[in-house]
């Protein structure tokens, strides 16, 4: 691999003349917000741990400044792009800025949310700075469909990297925080300013790392069933679980009798419990539904 050069990464003035090129103008309805700044990316991928072997694959890499640090530190490098335009212009950028690793990288013209397959070997990492009304779901989806995937560091909304990283107990603990937390370790990893962006957001950014779990969560429940406790004990926050998961479980009755014997309390409320409680919850369901079925 040849050594880094500085100037093959993208700085302020290059974002807008090839954004001026290709007549592109960010929008607010696909969460683009570009990074013009050299320093930003190569710490990005300095904090995602990205290694000589590593198959990267990046989501929304608009204009390619991080796509072309990635490719300084990774194998290869995929990246998933929605935009017409941006996706037709990456490969000739990639290829005039560093055609020496032209051929380690691969573009895929999707959407992330329906990407169910990568050209090339299975990827190890996920690093991207994701559009921000669309960074939970993309996230959880590419960790369900690429289990390969060990390590994740994203860029979101500050607000959304809080909700990510939070612990059970916490203000900001909810939907996103548990169902992240089944797939991986999460922790924040630092902050992004707004003035690195063109255009500058008006909310600031924050780093999120997370890694895969090396033993998925013990558990006879399926995601899916997980998931929809998690879902129905969070539509209501504010209740108790027993209220919160009547309509789930068929009755307040039914739905504590799952708590209990999960070993979970019926007065308690949902931003309390692991995702190993929640687990355990929807497992103790399934023999709650069986019994009333059978005794029917």
């Amino acid at each position: 691999m040849s050594s880094p050069t500085s100037d093959a990464l993208l700085g302020p003035a290059d974002v807008r003349e090839l954004a001026g090129a290709l007549g592109v103008r960010p929008t607010k309805q696909r969460g683009q917000n570009f990074v013009i700044d050299a320093n930003t990316v190569r710490r990005i991928v300095r904090t995602a741990d990205v290694r000589p072997e590593d198959v990267v694959v990046e989501v929304g890499p608009g204009l390619g400044s991080l796509t072309l640090a990635l490719l300084e530190a990774a194998d290869r490098v995929v990246a998933v792009e929605i935009d017409d335009v941006l996706a037709g212009a990456l490969p000739a950028t990639v290829a005039a800025r560093m055609p020496e690793r032209a051929g380690r990288f691969s573009l895929v013209h999707s959407d992330a949310m329906r990407v169910r397959e990568l050209p090339g070997p299975a990827p190890t990492a996920l690093v991207a700075n994701l559009p921000y009304n669309v960074a939970v779901p993309v996230l959880l989806h590419m960790l369900e469909t690429f289990p390969s995937i060990e390590r994740t560091l994203v860029m979101v909304q500050a607000e959304v990297a809080d909700r990510l990283a939070a612990p059970p107990g916490s203000k900001v603990y909810g939907v996103p925080s548990v169902k992240a937390n089944w797939y991986a370790d999460v922790k924040r990893a630092g902050s992004i300013g707004r003035n690195v962006f063109w255009p500058a957001p008006n909310v600031d950014s924050g780093l999120v790392s997370l890694t895969r779990r090396a033993e998925p969560i013990r558990t006879t429940a399926s995601r899916r069933e997980v998931f929809a406790v998690v879902d129905a004990a969070f539509a209501q926050r504010r209740k108790t679980l027993r209220a919160a998961l009547a309509g789930w479980a068929g009755s307040p009755a039914a739905a504590e009798t799952a708590l209990v014997a999960a070993g979970v309390s019926p007065q308690a409320r949902g931003e309390s419990l692991t995702v190993e409680e929640f687990a355990r919850i929807a497992v103790h369901a399934q023999h709650v539904q069986h019994k009333e079925s059978a005794a029917k």
